[in-house]
């Protein structure tokens, strides 16, 4: 492209007199746009992206865990349908009736499921954001795993979401529990069936003789909220002291124990009310110190000396 000619500053001048500015256009540099990355909700760098981006630095989400958009909706919960669907399946646990009604089971039980596991994600940001998961893991497969069992009949007959803390996903650490099936609800929360290493972990957190929480843990059983609506769960205890831990330890009732939380039971007609969401975050709110006392020597948090 020729030079663009400058008009002098005072008086018309000729032609020949106009500088011959060697005149460079600036160089745009264009960046193309990020193609967007599509993850599976499901594998773990899916699980951390949704934790980053879809909960935790969502701007949407208020103290209380509402967010703006779901403050003028009806909160997410189960139909009629959804639990006449669990009845049948209780009665009829085979592959054949199931896909005949898997358009049924998506949409009346699989989608509200992950809705309500959305919305108690929202909340659990402000008393459980290590929690947080989304909804396609945190929600249990109905599938039955009968690899090595005799029972070989392939369904669940409840629908039931996991929230486990970051880091201990693939192992058995303290979390928060909702299932409902076709005559009850169970909301719970604690450390269930935990492996060799984190029994042993949480039994010295516990025992007098180790990091002594013993009391704490007594305390946070005790308090009036969570007595109302909660109650210790049965912890399968053993015989007699485990190795390593003496019998009259002052913490030897729950040493003896194999697995720590709380539990409750709601009519499974409670899962049909706007008020479900409530109702679990009610109970996971009050259980939540509990399952951060129980998940510190399994995650390193707040470590004392145990012996």
């Amino acid at each position: 492209m020729p030079p663009c000619p400058v008009r002098p500053q005072s008086g018309p001048a000729p032609i020949h007199s106009v500088p011959q500015h060697d005149h460079r256009w600036p160089v745009l540099r264009i960046e193309r746009p990020r193609r967007a990355e599509t993850l599976d909700p499901t594998s773990d760098k899916g699980e951390l992206r949704y934790r980053q981006n879809h909960v935790i630095q969502n701007p949407e989400i208020e103290d209380a865990g509402h967010t703006r958009s779901t403050m003028n909706h009806m909160p997410a919960h189960l139909s009629i349908a959804a639990l006449k669907f669990l009845r049948g399946l209780k009665r009829n646990n085979d592959r054949i009736w199931f896909e005949e009604r898997r358009e049924i089971y998506e949409r009346e039980l699989k989608a509200p499921m992950l809705a309500i596991i959305g919305e108690v994600n929202e909340a659990m940001l402000a008393f459980a954001p290590q929690h947080i998961r989304p909804p396609q893991k945190a929600m249990m497969r109905i599938y039955r795993d009968i690899r090595f069992s005799k029972d070989k009949r392939p369904y669940k007959v409840h629908a039931a979401a996991w929230w486990s803390r970051a880091g201990l996903e693939k192992t058995s650490g303290g979390g928060f529990y909702f299932d409902v099936n076709p005559t009850e609800i169970t909301v719970a929360a604690g450390v269930y069936m935990p492996e060799r290493e984190q029994l042993l972990a949480i039994r010295r957190h516990l025992a007098h003789a180790g990091a002594g929480r013993h009391a704490e843990y007594r305390n946070l059983l005790a308090a009036p909220r969570l007595r109302k609506l909660m109650l210790p769960i049965d912890g399968q205890p053993l015989t007699r002291a485990p190795k390593g831990f003496l019998p009259d330890d002052p913490a030897i009732d729950l040493v003896l124990c194999r697995q720590w939380g709380v539990t409750s039971t709601l009519p499974a007609e409670h899962a049909t009310r706007p008020s479900l969401v409530g109702e679990i975050l009610e109970r996971f709110r009050v259980a939540a110190p509990i399952v951060d006392l129980l998940n510190e020597p399994l995650t390193g948090a707040r470590k004392r000396p145990m012996f």
